[in-house]
């Protein structure tokens, strides 16, 4: 069976890296393109790397436009895909790449988006504990965010297994301007990127910060506390994330928390746990969609580090998005999505 699928955002980034992964995909027929302002101009003008595409006229986003697809991959600015999805029909596979979706907690919408709570959908995050059971057969997904993406995956085998109990979790990670978006800002301008590194959204303040501590208390963290930064560096695509907390009370200096790393993982397609000593690099994942994981025990500071690669564009949303999306139809999970990395 061939789904027919549309894409809303897409001339952005996230559009974009949506549509590179379908063009792979043998299950599906690419359908309506859609944007906003540039609607009515080809996709070769935005997305040239597209190339079996370009000729293809963009289409305003409007529902009527969505209409008559399986799927449709929602790419739009935050805020925006509660409405659109309001007006598609119950049968159609609506995944949402953006955040309107993702927080169950109207009261941390409002504090970090300050706009109207559109409510939450099913977490397209498959690796969580019986979430591929949930997201199999739903009509509605909301994919995570690139950094509780990466941050998630990194510490869900040790709040699993008790190594850690939540509290005071630090999480500095580097990442790339592509997840800040292809509307430009003077900050993310060549001339300002280049042969710099700088923090952002500091004390707290980053709109991810509710989405990590939902997901830690999801896996069985009762009362988390999160110190987060994000770190803005020059390489166009990806994340490294180190993930620090305190070993749980009772849990010694030497416990093997490699091996609830690797019971956790064994059978994951798009995780891997490198080999001991091997650390993770945002190269070895670019256009992927796997997640490379290393993790130790600081003996000296008593915490357990985990640090984690992922390619933001590919398993931080698009290629998480079609994770989904292959769930939801009843495919295999892996159909259509790289595992290999481009390097260097």
């Amino acid at each position: 069976m061939v789904f027919r699928v549309a894409v809303a955002g897409c001339t952005g980034y996230a559009g974009g890296e949506v549509l590179r992964l379908l063009l792979e995909h043998p299950a599906v027929e690419i359908g309506a393109l859609t944007a906003g302002g540039s609607a009515g101009s080809r996709l070769g003008e935005h997305q040239p790397h597209l190339w079996p595409l370009a000729d293809r006229e963009i289409l305003p986003t409007t529902a009527d436009t969505l209409a008559g697809h399986d799927v449709v991959f929602l790419a739009l600015p935050h805020g925006t895909s509660g409405p659109i999805a309001e007006q598609l029909g119950e049968d159609t596979l609506v995944i949402d790449c953006g955040a309107d979706f993702r927080l169950t907690d109207a009261e941390a919408w409002q504090q970090f988006y300050g706009s109207a709570y559109a409510g939450s959908w099913p977490y397209g995050l498959p690796e969580l504990p019986e979430q591929r059971h949930r997201l199999a057969r739903s009509h509605r997904i909301a994919v995570p965010g690139c950094y509780p993406t990466s941050v998630t995956l990194g510490l869900l085998p040790a709040v699993t297994a008790g190594l850690i109990d939540g509290h005071d979790v630090v999480v500095v990670a580097a990442s790339g301007p592509s997840g800040a978006g292809k509307a430009l800002k003077p900050h993310l301008l060549g001339a300002e990127l280049m042969g710099s590194a700088s923090a952002y959204g500091v004390g707290g303040g980053h709109r991810h910060t509710p989405e990590i501590l939902q997901n830690l208390r999801l896996l069985g963290a009762s009362e988390p506390t999160l110190s987060f930064t994000p770190v803005l560096v020059p390489m166009s695509r990806g994340i490294l994330a180190t993930c620090t907390a305190p070993l749980a009370d009772g849990i010694e200096l030497g416990a093997d928390v490699r091996d609830a790393y690797q019971r956790a993982y064994a059978d994951e397609p798009f995780v891997h746990l490198l080999p001991e000593g091997q650390w993770p690099q945002t190269q070895g994942v670019v256009g992927s969609n796997s997640v490379q994981l290393q993790v130790t025990v600081d003996r000296t500071a008593g915490r357990l580090i985990a640090v984690v690669a992922l390619d933001n564009l590919t398993k931080g949303t698009a290629g998480g998005a079609i994770q989904c999306m292959n769930l939801a139809l009843g495919l295999d999970e892996t159909t259509g999505l790289p595992r290999i990395g481009v390097a260097p």
